[in-house]
């Protein structure tokens, strides 16, 4: 098997990112197009004021995220035609880890939102801590583990 050049590998790893988008940004689409339905309803209309405001910065999140993910392929469309897939995968991981972490976040902000809603505050505070330790858990910390083993 012949060694690949170093474009055949950045051609490779641009190709690599875009597939890891698809997964993140269905999720993140999917959150978004609920969070986007839901001001629409009556019960929405009698919460708190609180409850807003933690539904819209879950919506504020969910749109960073979106903005986040999917500015990795915006580039490369723009851009992948002169060279600069180097810099697309430089800046597009930034980008993608950041984007995940406003994921992370809109989620478990919406959690959170749901278990104030249904059984008060403290469970808001444990449950929406329990689900954003998770995602740093199992997005961050055991990734940067493995990667030490």
């Amino acid at each position: 098997m012949a060694e690949e050049s170093e474009n055949q590998r950045l051609a490779r790893n641009v190709n690599e990112l875009l597939s890891e988008l698809r997964v993140a940004q269905a999720g993140v689409q999917i959150l978004f197009g609920f969070l986007l339905s839901v001001v629409f309803t009556s019960l929405f209309r009698e919460a708190s004021g609180f409850e807003k405001g933690m539904h819209l910065t879950a919506v504020v999140l969910a749109a960073l995220a979106t903005a986040l993910l999917t500015a990795p392929a915006a580039w490369h469309r723009i851009l992948f035609r002169e060279g600069r897939r180097e810099e697309i995968l430089r800046v597009g991981n930034r980008t993608v880890l950041a984007g995940l972490v406003c994921l992370a976040a809109a989620v478990s902000d919406v959690v959170a939102l749901i278990a104030k809603v249904v059984y008060g505050p403290v469970a808001m505070g444990v449950v929406g801590g329990l689900v954003a330790v998770a995602f740093a858990v199992l997005w961050f910390v055991l990734p940067r583990w493995l990667k030490r083993r």
